[in-house]
């Protein structure tokens, strides 16, 4: 089942998110840190509208890629996306970053999360960036290596802030 941008297979849409789900993108992401790290200190009803609010003055620098079933977002990855400092041979350089690949419990281990790392590649690939990287948690490091990410020794980093957010 390959989905690309817009393409609907067993009645599931991989897509670029819709203004009017960016709540239940919101939503989502407020699962995610529940179910990996524990009820969050900013209820539901509170993350919602910052989350959509951060969502709309971002979109240039962070786009989302929703799964669908049935008008229902079951599914969300997001690229951020940087400008690169300018290189005689290349002036305009751009590279993106997964971050945030999450679908719903029960829609899990059915190919589903890889389904979204396409459609997060194609769209980069679209957009002209030179690479894409991704921190991932470790249960979904097999499926990232399944679509092309691998370990690059070169790629390093400190961790400088003061919690882990996820």
């Amino acid at each position: 089942m390959n989905l690309r941008q817009d393409e609907v297979v067993d009645d599931i849409a991989c897509r670029p998110v819709q203004p009017h789900e960016l709540p239940a993108v919101a939503e989502l992401r407020w699962r995610w840190v529940e179910e990996l790290y524990g009820t969050p200190d900013t209820t539901l009803d509170e993350f919602v509208p910052r989350f959509v609010a951060w969502a709309r003055q971002t979109d240039s620098s962070h786009r989302c890629m929703v799964m669908v079933r049935d008008n229902v977002v079951i599914g969300i990855a997001w690229l951020a996306i940087m400008q690169r400092v300018p290189h005689p041979r290349a002036f305009e350089r751009m590279s993106g970053d997964v971050q945030c690949t999450y679908v719903v419990p029960d829609e899990r281990d059915r190919g589903l999360g890889g389904e979204l790392i396409e459609a997060v590649l194609a769209w980069a690939r679209d957009l002209g960036l030179e690479r894409v990287t991704v921190h991932s948690s470790d249960r979904a490091v097999s499926a990232y290596s399944r679509h092309g990410f691998k370990v690059c020794p070169r790629l390093l980093q400190a961790e400088v802030g003061q919690g882990r957010a996820g």
